[in-house]
């Protein structure tokens, strides 16, 4: 498939092209370009020009086109699932619903891009000024912006930063990450089928060292929104300058699960929100912290419901488990696991591994202060430890670099209400696990997870400028 660049598609400047494969079997399930410094210099010159013609376009307009594009987007769902899940190894029941979700997204993002409110000043509370000036703000979309986005929502987590830059009246140029491009390309062919004006949306297939560095550093780019990993978010911070930064990165999401708890209920949540898209989800369920009284009582519950996910062919509705990405990062996974057990930690169920494929894992006794409590897995594994009372609990859910997404489970109302206040993390869920997303909610984190809030209302606020005007009078 060619690139999209200024809404025109084309083969790469140098002409190079490579296999996209299957991580469950290896299969070629499509070609891409590989796109070079060259071709961001064109996609960049594109963009440019057409943020100058977009933002523009009336917002009733945009609306229409980005409208259309959502219903291209439910017409090709199921190719678009089909896609995800060749390319990712997501179980294509997983894949469904993922694609399922993209064309409500694009119409929450259309929505809220026609209703760029500004605010009126009270000036004349100022000491020193009357009624003889009046004053409000305007926004404005930003221009040119760069999206970089992850393999593990090809779909989802594209559309969250496109489609509200988009509504907003931005340009775009998309970089996807280089194991799932394919979605990406079937996703910005229903805008252009749509009607997108040229130059408007633009993307860009191949290594993310090379092109990434190219666009976050460009000057002519006034915005960078990325979902990756915090070293990769740290290096973007680096190089790009004076320009406004979305950066969604890595988690260790906590689940507490205090004495007062339902056993029964945090066992079958948490046998949800670990093992979801094979763990790799930045707010799956890493570390689940309980009393000691009832961590056997959880343990019981939990592993049984863990043994029962089925892993295998993502392509097959019987799965309920796809693959990991590739072969190397459940080489990844399967190593953290067995540093675990030589710290001390006990695997209860699963970690075997064969090929892309980690068997879900639970692992039990695991030091809250090791690496596979502190640091971002994102695989099959839950970590369980204990912590005597509540502070310890709470010390335990804060005490990594991370403050994506927290759960805890709890009967007590003033409990769920201690949580709220104490728990670090941009979004805290009483009686759930973190992986719970509405897309028009608002999300991020704190700490080493991120800046900015995704989510359309959000995404579309951090994708444009305030500008403030006032209207100078004569004295009265």
């Amino acid at each position: 498939m060619e690139m999209l660049v200024g809404g025109q598609w084309v083969g790469a400047v140098s002409g190079r092209r490579e296999d996209v494969t299957s991580p469950f079997d290896g299969a070629v399930v499509g070609s891409v370009c590989v796109a070079g410094r060259d071709d961001v210099e064109v996609a960049l010159a594109a963009a440019t020009e057409g943020a100058r013609v977009w933002r523009r376009t009336p917002a009733h307009q945009r609306m229409r086109i980005l409208l259309e594009a959502a219903a291209l987007a439910d017409e090709r769902a199921e190719l678009i699932a089909q896609t995800i899940s060749a390319e990712a190894g997501k179980a294509i029941t997983e894949a469904r619903g993922e694609a399922s979700r993209s064309g409500e997204l694009i119409r929450l993002a259309a929505f809220e891009g026609t209703q760029l409110y500004g605010d009126s000043l009270p000036l004349d509370a100022n000491p020193g000024t009357g009624f003889d000036k009046v004053g409000f703000t305007v926004r404005q979309p930003v221009g040119v912006v760069v999206a970089i986005t992850p393999f593990n929502y090809p779909s989802l987590l594209v559309l969250h930063k496109v489609a509200p830059a988009l509504a907003a009246g931005n340009a775009v140029v998309l970089k996807p990450a280089r194991t799932t491009p394919l979605t990406a390309l079937a996703l910005a062919a229903c805008f252009v089928d749509a009607g997108l004006p040229e130059g408007v949306l633009s993307v860009l297939t191949g290594p993310g060292g090379e092109l990434g560095d190219a666009l976050v550093a460009d000057p002519r780019v006034n915005k960078v929104s990325f979902t990756g990993s915090t070293l990769t978010g740290t290096r973007i911070t680096q190089r790009a300058g004076v320009k406004r930064l979305s950066l969604e990165l890595g988690a260790s999401c906590p689940v507490v699960v205090l004495p007062d708890a339902d056993i029964e209920a945090a066992a079958r949540a948490v046998a949800l929100g670990g093992f979801v898209n094979a763990g790799q989800v930045c707010i799956s369920v890493q570390r689940v912290i309980t009393h000691p009284k009832i961590a056997g009582d959880f343990l019981d519950a939990l592993v049984p419901r863990v043994q029962k996910i089925g892993t295998g062919d993502p392509g097959s509705v019987d799965t309920t488990m796809g693959t990991l990405i590739t072969e190397q990062e459940a080489e990844r996974v399967e190593r953290s696991i067995r540093a675990a057990v030589q710290d001390g930690a006990t695997v209860l169920t699963g970690g075997e591994r064969d090929g892309a494929i980690i068997s879900p894992a639970v692992v039990s006794d695991v030091d809250p202060r090791s690496p596979f409590s502190q640091d971002e897995l994102f695989g099959p594994a839950v970590a369980v430890s204990t912590a005597v009372d509540w502070q310890a609990a709470i010390a335990q859910a804060n005490g990594t670099a991370y403050g994506l997404g927290a759960g805890i489970f709890t009967s007590d109302v003033s409990g769920a209400v201690r949580a709220i206040r104490e728990l670090d993390a941009g979004t805290i869920h009483i009686n759930w696990t973190p992986l719970w997303r509405a897309d028009l909610m608002p999300y991020g984190g704190l700490k080493g997870s991120g800046i900015g809030k995704e989510g359309p209302r959000s995404a579309v606020a951090e994708m444009t400028d305030v500008k403030t005007v006032i209207l100078h009078g004569r004295p009265w």
